[in-house]
């Protein structure tokens, strides 16, 4: 990877990102513990979260077909997977994958950089940034007119139809959500250089943005694998396009959308804009998540404004719905109760919370600045009185 992205050089070849002290987000009430922000907008090659998981499993297909061409080197060295003879292979197969954005990103650009050919059906939620970006990359980018689902549908179906083509699908990848678990350990290991204990006296509080809940639900997974009952998680979602809320209330209606239910989809929030949630991760969720809540598009770039001016970090909107999760807890009636429901009361001084930002990195200047004045106004008008 060092060879392909001199980028990581940063973190010794691996995808990571830096774990962040901050400040509370603006508007709580009477925050207690500690603030960090789980710096996922910054990874290196895609720009969001979805490096963790979409790289991962482009990685894992690689993999397979190395063994299969018979393209690993005796010394078992993967440096051979960079030579003519490999990429003579890889270029002829097809890896697709559906997408609002980030995670096309993720696997447009790791899949051409193999020599693979890529292409990433988007929805019409997916910023036009991203299809440029996509296509200087050499990948082939198809538009649609309709949202997430159709998207992924259509290229699920086109896959079908060509032996060559793999097909990442966000919706039912265990790679992809085992390559998003894996940020668990990293986490335990800053966690532990940083001597942040976590344990039934230092409760670690985690909120994360969700769409179709694939990236979320993986690092749960893993968080709750690596720190069991210290680790209350939550994802954060707008409100109307609160996918894995609505399905989480509905378990009787498997595949159940936010149509049904008279939310419009529509959101600024790009990578959150999903109708139906994944049943892989509403299943691996049901035991493990802790709560989830949903916010209004105006805190989306308030907190987006509040970030750049006090942190000094680029994030996009999307990202930003990280911040709304410490107000439901502090702020609201039902998070109040979990507290109490779980004895955290008297130990939330000793509290970690993180605020896992997960794109932005590569939003144009022109774009984020649009941002950051939309942003000016509504923290104003949000948190003035706070």
């Amino acid at each position: 990877m060092l060879k392909l992205f001199p980028e990581l050089v940063e973190h010794d070849g691996l995808i990571e990102s830096d774990l962040l002290s901050v400040g509370a987000p603006p508007g709580l009430h009477q925050p207690q513990g500690t603030f960090w922000i789980k710096a996922d907008h910054a990874l290196p090659i895609a720009g969001s979260i979805k490096a963790r998981g979409g790289i991962h499993e482009v990685l894992e297909f690689v993999e397979n077909l190395a063994y299969k061409h018979g393209l690993i080197v005796d010394d078992g060295s993967y440096l051979s997977l960079d030579s003519a003879k490999a990429k003579a292979v890889f270029r002829q197969y097809k890896v697709a994958v559906g997408s609002t954005g980030n995670l096309g990103l993720s696997i447009g650009i790791i899949s051409a950089a193999l020599g693979l050919q890529a292409t990433v059906h988007m929805s019409v939620e997916a910023k036009q940034w991203k299809k440029s970006r996509l296509r200087a990359n050499g990948v082939t980018v198809l538009e649609y007119t309709g949202d997430y689902a159709q998207a992924v549908e259509a290229g699920r179906l086109e896959a079908a139809e060509d032996p060559y083509a793999y097909f990442v699908d966000d919706e039912k990848s265990v790679s992809l959500f085992a390559g998003y678990a894996v940020a668990a350990s990293r986490l335990q290991q800053q966690l532990h250089k940083k001597n942040i204990p976590v344990d039934a006296q230092h409760p670690l509080f985690v909120y994360l943005p969700c769409g179709v809940g694939g990236a979320p639900g993986g690092v749960v997974y893993g968080l709750k694998h690596v720190f069991g009952k210290h680790a209350h998680c939550f994802f954060v979602e707008p409100q109307q396009s609160s996918c894995f809320l609505v399905q989480m209330q509905h378990p009787e209606h498997e595949g159940i959308s936010v149509y049904d239910v008279g939310q419009n989809n529509q959101t600024e929030a790009d990578g959150l804009a999903v109708p139906a949630a994944s049943l892989l991760a509403i299943d691996a969720m049901r035991s493990r998540l802790s709560g989830i809540a949903t916010m209004a598009d105006e805190y989306l770039f308030a907190d987006l404004y509040a970030l750049q001016s006090n942190e000094g970090l680029k994030v996009e909107p999307s990202a930003a719905a990280a911040c709304s999760g410490p107000r439901a807890l502090f702020n609201t009636t039902q998070g109040r109760q979990y507290i109490e429901a779980n004895g955290l009361g008297d130990i939330l001084d000793n509290a970690n919370h993180i605020l896992w930002t997960t794109g932005g990195l590569f939003v144009p200047p022109d774009e984020y600045h649009e941002y950051l004045a939309r942003g000016a106004t509504v923290n104003q008008q949000i948190f003035a009185a706070s």
